[in-house]
């Protein structure tokens, strides 16, 4: 949608142009009975107001046509001058083959996350995914809050922008080849209609929403989404938290990443464990002494139940997930020995 408008007073100006091309000839065989050929060299030469001679001498009327002609070609050639300027000195030229750039890149992105606005909720996760190593592409209508980050982060985040309840602006995102959509639009009724089409469009896309308000949630829930999420409710709990268990907050926020010694909760399927790991007990695995990390729990595959604190003569089978609590370098070390 942006491209369109960036593009929008280039194509104008080619438009008049080409318009002015087509006066000129079409005037030229009309009230002077010239061919083709020649209509159109009378028509380059008076445009560019080169002072070549004149094909045949003109009538009073074709005179007066010329006059104006040349009049009105000053106005167009002036107003091209003008778009051409900008887009090659102010940037909209650079900005624009970027953006070109990123669509294309776009259009290769599989099992990527969308995320639909870039305010606070949506900077946040984006900025979370980005830090995780997930591929990410952002939605949103304001080129300014796109551009500050860009700016800020040095780097180009990539980006649709257009309407995140319109289908046209999902496709252009990779709706189809996406494997998690989180909407954060400001409106409740959009982040509604966002889970709606996505869920048409991908059935099988996992849908994280933004709610306002608490009667919301089941309006999401039925429109598509997996998850609903309140961020005031979450922020007016976790105030008042601070004051009845503050170290439990404390804890929370060293794994949310809002304190300096940031901590990460980190997901070990049994699909991406070394074959040579795959069936081990828990106490074999030996995960904390190996790399410092801690397994708080487990997923079991074959019920889906989240067991806290799993016994440790339990051996791994297909499906389950193990979660894993740990510093950046011992995650790291997680990584390079397990996965």
């Amino acid at each position: 949608m942006l491209k369109q408008l960036n593009l929008s007073r280039l194509w104008l100006a080619l438009g008049l142009l080409v318009f002015s091309f087509a006066v000129g000839v079409g005037g030229f065989m009309l009230l002077e009975n010239y061919p083709f050929l020649d209509a159109f060299y009378m028509t380059v030469i008076t445009a560019s107001t080169v002072g070549f001679g004149e094909v045949h001498p003109l009538s009073d009327v074709g005179r007066v046509f010329v006059s104006f002609y040349i009049l009105f070609n000053l106005l167009v050639v002036a107003y091209l001058v003008s778009v051409l300027t900008t887009y090659i000195f102010d940037g909209e030229l650079r900005h624009l083959f970027r953006m070109i750039r990123a669509d294309q890149e776009i259009k290769s992105f599989r099992d990527h996350v969308i995320v639909c606005g870039f305010g606070r909720n949506g900077f946040k996760a984006y900025d979370e995914l980005r830090h995780s190593g997930t591929r990410a592409v952002v939605i949103e209508q304001n080129q300014a809050l796109l551009a500050a980050a860009n700016d800020a982060g040095r780097t180009q985040i990539p980006a649709v922008f257009g309407d995140a309840t319109t289908e046209i602006t999902l496709r252009q995102a990779g709706i189809e080849h996406a494997r998690a959509l989180i909407t954060a639009l400001p409106k409740d009724a959009d982040n509604v209609f966002v889970a709606l089409t996505a869920r048409e469009l991908n059935p099988h896309l996992t849908i994280i929403a933004r709610a306002s308000a608490r009667s919301s949630v089941s309006k999401l829930i039925s429109a598509g989404a997996n998850s609903v999420v309140l961020p005031d409710e979450i922020g007016g709990s976790h105030m008042a938290n601070l004051v009845i268990r503050p170290e439990v907050i404390r804890f929370l926020d060293m794994i949310s990443g809002l304190d300096p010694n940031k901590l990460r909760l980190e997901e070990l399927p049994f699909s991406e464990l070394k074959p040579t790991l795959r069936g081990q007990s828990i106490r074999e695995l030996d995960v904390r002494s190996r790399t410092g990390a801690t397994i708080i729990a487990l997923r079991r595959g074959d019920s889906g139940e989240l067991e806290v604190s799993p016994a440790a003569d339990y051996r791994t089978v297909a499906g389950d997930v193990l979660l894993v609590l740990g510093n950046e370098s011992q995650i790291q070390a997680l990584h390079q020995q397990f996965k």
